[in-house]
């Protein structure tokens, strides 16, 4: 049987990995600056073991069988109306939009330290914009692509997960208290990635290579997209983090909204 029909006809069945941990749900530090950007309580994570290899062919099967398995539909919630509800509809389909995961550094930011975005201090560079009064060039580089600094990160480098993940906190929350600084953000990507990414070292190579494959994902029930939101907004999102080795999954994701104000 060749890979694509297997992959096909494979069905998945998930269990809840109830002990593992994340420390930036339980460093301090991080959840005080989560709740500056107003992404504490809305931001998580959740790892499960599931019970068939997983190859990239078969991402779609595999994000349906997690959203259709009664172990995950138990311990799932979607936030609605400013509260957590549960998934009480079958799922009908799902999005399922690979993300690269390439990079073991931290290096694919450098560009944005030398191209007038940050002052020497490490402080960000204001500037006017129509919609947002406190606004700077970071987060105009992050979101504008009409901005001069908008390819200082290449194409390539902003598709990989640990750029979105970076973008991701810098654009926070509801009422999101930006940083004055760029070292919050870069030290808080830092750890989430670390937390969330599988690495191993090549025998033959000695370099350090992710193993993790990363699916960005939305789930849809009879009435349309439902999880992570129904509808759609660029800080309301779901990653399911793959490790094909262990057989363990990651559910990262994040409602955009107000975030909780006591840690």
């Amino acid at each position: 049987m060749d890979e694509e029909k297997y992959a096909f006809e494979q069905t998945f069945s998930f269990n809840a990995l109830r002990t593992k941990t994340f420390s930036f749900l339980q460093d301090k530090d991080t959840l005080a600056r989560l709740m500056k950007w107003s992404m504490l309580g809305r931001i998580s994570a959740q790892s499960f073991s599931f019970d068939h290899s997983f190859s990239p062919y078969s991402s779609e099967k595999f994000a349906l069988c997690f959203f259709r398995d009664p172990e995950v539909l138990s311990s799932l919630r979607k936030m609605e109306a400013g509260g957590w509800v549960p998934l009480d509809k079958p799922m009908v389909s799902v999005s399922v939009e690979p993300t690269p995961c390439t990079k073991v550094s931290m290096e694919l930011f450098d560009p944005i330290y030398s191209c007038g975005i940050l002052r020497p201090t490490g402080h960000v560079v204001k500037c006017f914009h129509d919609v947002y009064p406190d606004y700077d060039e970071l987060r105009q580089m992050l979101r504008d692509e009409e901005s001069e600094h908008y390819y200082v990160v290449g194409r390539e480098e902003r598709g990989e997960f640990l750029f979105s993940l970076f973008k991701h906190l810098c654009l926070g929350g509801e009422l999101c208290q930006y940083e004055d600084t760029i070292d919050p953000y870069i030290s808080t990507t830092k750890q989430i990635y670390k937390d969330l990414i599988s690495v191993q070292k090549d025998p033959e190579t000695k370099k350090i290579a992710v193993v993790s494959k990363v699916l960005k994902v939305c789930a849809f029930d009879e009435s349309g997209r439902c999880f992570p939101g129904v509808r759609e907004e660029e800080q309301t999102f779901a990653y399911l983090i793959v490790d094909p080795y262990k057989r363990h999954m990651t559910l990262f994701c994040h409602f955009y909204g107000v975030g909780n104000f006591t840690v």
